[in-house]
């Protein structure tokens, strides 16, 4: 029987917290959403039962808290079995701690609210593959009934748990190491042993609470115990000889109503996007689920993906870049908590040092917010409007423009030019000597089906402006036939850094070559091949607004970058050519200092919105002005600093 078709906007495989949860966010922005589950019954055991900081706040943002209950505290939350207050994150948070909600009960609300949304939820279908087009994934299942079915779909989302069927299929690479130490867990009814939290023994780890209904979870972990693959479940058996081992204790009487292990693997997708193709949770990243982190880790991805996928102005591309980030963070915590909680009477001095360490306030603080995910980037809220759709590449505002956009292999540069790509623009990647870097914008871009490559050019060097045009009119011709560059977005730039004191005459002739000398030149020699109606957009800085002594020389540099655009402006007016600045404020630029959480907060006090900028948010003022709704729109500087300038 042929394969019957229909269209949707984003088909999501797997109906577990997180790909309801997605589905809940899709909806929420206007996005038409199929969910595909193999099981044909929700899940009855629980596996993940704690929610932190973060994921309430999504919660309650989304009106989701008091449908569960709202869920009560938990107790103190721990690090590696050592005790943690997690309030210390953020006393004052409505949503400080831990909070206590079974799986179970997260799964039939988000069900509920997804169903009640409009979300296409079937059960009892299982994902067999897809076909990825310029425009669309045909993605194919096998419904109930056995007959195979196809959907068209604007994009897949694989939230198909740690042993993802998308993942696999898709080829997403998932490098990282097997488990070597194992806990096995039980729902026990019918025994009587004592509660016991992280409690060690010569022999081994063994933890047991009391719940509901006369059931009690055990899980115990034997010291120095061999980890062989496990195909299937293991026996009650097995664990109730473990649990003797370790406590002395017979529980082999007792009923099992559920039994599971899990390890200490480590392992995360090197992207997390794969053209129409995305991951979250735990098919983008396989950790011990200590603490609950697993869940909300997977939570946060859907939020931030199901904004990603219905917000025109948060880019899909950055879901990659801000979630395998804080994904890489978390696995590592979680990696140094295994070997405290798992480890045997050889980690007894480091338990104890770390012991000391967590009875200072700022550690208590740090490890805090990060298990709470407080010092993460809080996840795009969804739209208010309806959704930009799997359309947009295809039907993109510039897709008959070519742009060059120099120093775009990282940073700002590198999100302006995945942004004019999306936009549909032909991009050139401009870069100095990290052709590796380059490269991979190109992939990304390409991955995201646009279109863009490569060119090298040493700005500030003699001969570096002729060798950037020269490459760019080469790989225009070969890639369209001609030489007409509708976009020029001057970006390259290097920063000073140094006490006017100390700024050396050839620290300011480099300075003053690559960010003012250069970007004349290129727009000298670009004006050739740029036809009536062109669009420049010139990188200027914040710092041409507010004083910082230590950059005095670089902020000369992008003063002249703002001279460069008024007069250019005027000159070039009759042409229709518009030509503007965007000044940035604090923006992340991936240095070390955008890692420590107090620097973070004092930058981000300076702006309005009390965050410091991204590199999507200054892509998104460039898009505008590159675009036919900024044709009105020339001489102008566009201050992008985030309110930074509005003062106190």
């Amino acid at each position: 029987m042929p394969a019957t078709r229909t269209e949707v906007d984003v088909v999501v495989v797997g109906a577990g917290p997180v790909g309801l949860f997605l589905a809940l966010a899709l909806r929420a922005g206007g996005a038409t959403v199929t969910v595909l589950e193999e099981r044909t019954e929700p899940v009855t055991e629980s596996r993940a039962s704690t929610l932190h900081t973060r994921t309430m706040e999504l919660f309650a943002e989304r009106g989701l808290l008091d449908a569960l209950g709202p869920p009560p505290a938990g107790p103190p939350g721990h690090f590696g079995g050592l005790r943690l207050d997690l309030t210390a994150a953020d006393p004052g948070h409505p949503h400080a701690g831990q909070w206590k909600a079974p799986q179970t009960l997260i799964e039939s609300v988000l069900w509920r609210r997804a169903v009640a949304a409009g979300t296409d939820l079937r059960r009892g279908h299982r994902f067999t593959g897809f076909t990825e087009h310029p425009d669309r994934v045909e993605v194919e299942f096998t419904g109930a009934d056995g007959v195979a079915r196809r959907l068209s779909a604007g994009y897949l989302a694989g939230c198909d748990g740690e042993h993802s069927t998308v993942r696999r299929l898709a080829g997403f690479e998932f490098p990282g190491t097997d488990a070597t130490k194992e806990l096995l867990r039980a729902d026990v009814r019918g025994i009587e042993v004592p509660d016991r939290r992280f409690e060690r023994h010569p022999a081994g780890l063994a933890i047991a609470a009391r719940g509901p209904g006369g059931v009690t979870r055990v899980m115990v972990h034997e010291y120095g115990a061999e980890v062989r693959p496990r195909t299937a479940e293991p026996d009650f058996a097995e664990i109730a000889a473990v649990w003797l081992r370790v406590t002395g204790e017979d529980i082999s009487h007792g009923e099992p109503l559920w039994v599971n292990a899990f390890g200490n693997t480590s392992r995360q997708v090197t992207r997390y996007r794969r053209g129409r193709v995305v991951l979250a949770g735990d098919a983008a990243h396989r950790q011990l689920p200590v603490g609950g982190q697993a869940m909300n880790l997977g939570l946060q991805d859907a939020a931030e993906l199901g904004a990603r996928l219905t917000r025109a102005d948060a880019p899909l591309d950055g879901y990659h870049d801000i979630r395998h980030a804080v994904g890489r963070r978390t696995l590592a915590n979680i990696a140094a908590q295994a070997q405290l909680l798992l480890g045997g009477p050889e980690v007894e001095p480091l338990r104890a040092v770390f012991g000391e360490l967590l009875e200072l306030g700022p550690v208590q603080r740090h490890l805090a917010n990060m298990i709470s995910a407080l010092d993460t980037p809080r996840p795009a809220a969804p739209p208010r409007r309806a959704p930009a759709t799997h359309r947009r590449i295809a039907m993109g505002s510039l897709t008959t423009k070519t742009a060059l956009v120099t120093g775009s292999s990282r940073g700002i540069g590198r999100a302006i030019a995945i942004r004019l790509a999306r936009e549909g623009a032909l991009v050139a990647v401009h870069y100095a000597g990290n052709e590796q870097a380059a490269n991979e914008v190109v992939a990304a871009i390409e991955g995201d089906g646009g279109r863009a490559f490569a060119v090298r050019a040493e700005l500030g060097a003699p001969g570096g402006v002729h060798e950037l045009l020269l490459g760019l009119e080469l790989g225009l011709k070969e890639r369209t036939g001609g030489t007409d560059l509708n976009i020029l977005v001057n970006n390259a730039g290097v920063m000073g850094g140094v006490a006017p004191e100390e700024v050396t005459p050839e620290q300011f002739d480099r300075l003053y070559a690559v960010n003012a000398k250069a970007p004349f030149f290129i727009v000298q020699r670009a004006l050739a091949n740029m036809p009536d109606g062109g669009r420049i957009i010139n990188i200027s800085s914040g710092l041409t607004r507010f004083a910082n002594p230590q950059e005095v020389a670089y902020a000369m540099t992008k003063g002249a970058i703002d001279q460069l655009t008024l007069h250019y402006a005027k000159h070039l007016g009759p042409r229709g050519i518009t030509v503007n600045s965007v000044g940035p404020g604090i923006t992340n630029n991936g240095s070390p200092v955008f890692g420590i959480p107090e620097a973070v907060a004092q930058m981000s006090a300076l702006s309005a919105f009390n965050r410091i900028g991204e590199p999507d948010d200054i892509a998104g003022a460039v898009a505008f002005l590159a675009g036919e709704d900024a044709r009105w729109i020339t001489g102008s500087y566009v201050d992008a600093s985030g309110g930074t300038l509005l003062g106190g």
